[in-house]
């Protein structure tokens, strides 16, 4: 997901210095690895075909994805959050096909807002993906993952497991 989440303390590590940011991730039925602007045809064509449920998701609270997104738009917003990721504020993975032909969806690591939360953790799967068994597989792998890859005690999940108000109002610790 792109656009400006309140990033309050962004300049305060939340990952030890040591820690090795995963880099790739491959499953039977997908492959996960940091998003970049190489990217952009495949993110740019699974955020439209998908638009109006990522609106529902994170529409109101974000403004994104609007249905004025260009491919450009698309592109600067990649870029930004590369550039996060290289800056280790946060993390966005592309979530592709095995074949890195298609993407299936986004990953996102978020510095917790909250005290007792190490971390947020935002995903979204492509409509035509959601409801098969590939978006179990996906979650079950993403909820386990962040626990297992990453060094973090206590995640959550806005939208999810956390009210988006509770999330955009927390302030962490």
């Amino acid at each position: 997901m792109t656009t400006s989440l309140p990033m309050e303390g962004v300049d305060v590590a939340f990952l030890p210095e040591d820690f090795d940011v995963p880099t790739l991730v491959a499953g039977p039925s997908f492959r996960i690895r940091p998003l970049t602007v190489h990217d952009v045809v495949k993110d740019y064509d699974a955020v439209m075909s998908t638009r109006e449920m990522l609106w529902e998701q994170f529409g109101e609270r974000f403004g994104w994805p609007g249905v004025d997104l260009t491919l450009e738009q698309a592109l600067i917003d990649i870029a930004w959050l590369q550039k996060e990721g290289q800056l280790r504020r946060s993390f966005t993975y592309a979530v592709l096909s095995v074949d890195e032909e298609r993407m299936i969806g986004r990953i996102q690591i978020l510095p917790p807002r909250q005290s007792g939360v190490d971390a947020g953790v935002l995903f979204w799967m492509r409509r035509d993906v959601t409801g098969t068994a590939l978006a179990d597989e996906l979650t079950d792998f993403v909820e386990e993952w962040a626990i297992s890859a990453w060094p973090f005690k206590t995640i959550c999940f806005p939208g999810r497991d956390l009210s988006w108000s509770d999330w955009l109002t927390s302030r962490s610790s």
